[in-house]
C-alpha cells in the first residue's frame, strides 16, 4: 500500500541502502563507499521509558577501511520544536546500544524546513553547553536537478529522490520526462518500484499529475499497476486522514496538550488498525504521548 510523501523519502533508502554514498557526495562529505549495508530495527525506545520512539530508517554501513557507522534517516515535513530533542535521543541511544558512531540525515522538500533542520542546536546552559546537534540535511537547494536521461540512468534511486525533493521546482516536468526516458529502457521489475516511489513521493503536488500522464504515455508496462496503486492510495489515505483527525480531536476535547511531534506522527500514520488503537487510548490517556505506549 502506498503511503505519504514523507514515507517515500525515507523508503528509498530502505530499498536502495547504498544511496547515502551519492547523497553524501552531493553534501560534500568525504564518506568511504560502504562495502555492505544492513537495515536495522528502527525502534529506539528505552525500556525504562515506555514512550515509543522510532527513526524512519536505520542503517549500519560497513566500509573497507573505516569503522562501521550507523545512519538514521528522517523525513521532515514541518518545523517541530520537539524534534531536535528526539534526534539527540536517537544519537545517544544508538551510541550506547551499538557502540558505533551515529549520523543523522534529514530529508526535506521545503527550503524553509531545510534551513530550520540544518541549524545547530545547543543543549545545556548557555555558559556551559553540554552538546551540539548538527545533522546532515538535504533538500531542493542541495540535491541535483537531473534533466538528462543519461544522468538519471547512472543512479535511479538518486534521481527518484531528487525528483521528489524538487517537486515544486519549475524544472520538475523536464526532470520527470528524463526519468521516464531513462526508465523506458529498464526492465519492468526495476522500473515499477521507482515509478511507485516517485508517485508516492510527489503526493498531492501538481507534479504528481504530470508524472501520471508521463507514465501512462511513455511507460505502458507501468500504467495499470500505477493506476491501481493511485486509486487504492486515495481511498485508504482518505480514511486514514479522517481517523487521525478523530484521534487528535478526542485529545483536544479532553483538554490534553498535543505536541507537534504527536500531531505529525498521528497525521502521518496510514495504518487504520494502528489509528483505531490510538483512538481507543486517546479516551483515557493522561498525556498525548501515552496513546503510542503499548501496554
Amino acid at each position: 500500500m502506498a503511503g505519504s510523501s514523507h514515507e517515500a523519502m525515507h523508503r528509498i533508502f530502505q530499498d536502495h541502502p547504498r544511496l547515502f554514498s551519492r547523497v553524501s557526495d552531493v553534501l560534500g562529505i568525504d564518506f568511504t563507499p560502504p562495502t555492505s549495508v544492513t537495515i536495522l530495527p528502527t525502534d529506539v525506545t528505552e525500556a525504562a521509558h515506555p514512550l515509543e520512539r522510532r527513526a524512519d530508517i536505520l542503517l549500519r554501513l560497513e566500509t573497507e577501511h573505516d569503522e562501521p557507522l550507523l545512519l538514521a534517516v528522517e523525513a521532515q515535513g514541518s518545523k517541530d520544536p520537539d524534534k531536535p530533542a528526539s534526534w539527540a535521543h536517537y544519537a545517544s541511544y544508538l551510541l550506547m546500544e551499538y557502540r558505533l558512531q551515529p549520523m543523522l540525515l534529514v530529508l526535506c522538500q521545503d527550503p524553509a524546513i531545510v534551513a530550520w533542520a540544518a541549524r545547530p542546536v545547543v543543549f545545556g546552559h548557555p555558559q556551559s553547553p553540554l552538546l551540539t546537534l548538527h545533522p546532515l540535511v538535504t533538500g531542493p537547494r542541495s540535491m541535483p536537478v537531473l534533466t538528462d536521461p543519461a544522468e538519471v540512468r547512472e543512479d535511479l534511486a538518486l534521481a527518484a529522490l531528487s525528483a521528489i525533493t524538487h517537486a515544486a521546482n519549475p524544472a520538475i516536468e523536464t526532470m520527470l520526462k528524463a526519468m521516464t526516458a531513462a526508465l523506458r529502457d529498464e526492465p519492468a521489475a526495476l522500473a515499477n518500484p521507482i515509478v511507485g516511489l516517485v508517485a508516492q513521493g510527489l503526493g498531492k503536488n501538481p507534479a504528481a499529475d504530470i508524472w501520471r500522464q508521463l507514465v501512462a504515455v511513455d511507460l505502458s508496462f507501468c500504467k495499470l499497476p500505477l493506476s491501481r496503486e493511485i486509486r487504492e492510495e486515495g481511498r485508504v489515505e482518505g480514511q486514514a486522514q479522517r481517523a487521525a483527525w478523530d484521534v487528535l480531536e478526542v485529545l483536544e476535547m479532553r483538554g490534553i496538550h498535543v505536541p507537534g511531534a504527536v500531531r505529525e506522527r498521528g497525521i502521518g500514520c496510514d495504518d487504520l488498525e494502528t489509528l483505531s488503537r490510538w483512538h481507543r487510548r486517546a479516551v483515557t490517556a493522561p498525556t498525548a504521548e501515552e496513546i503510542f505506549t503499548e501496554r
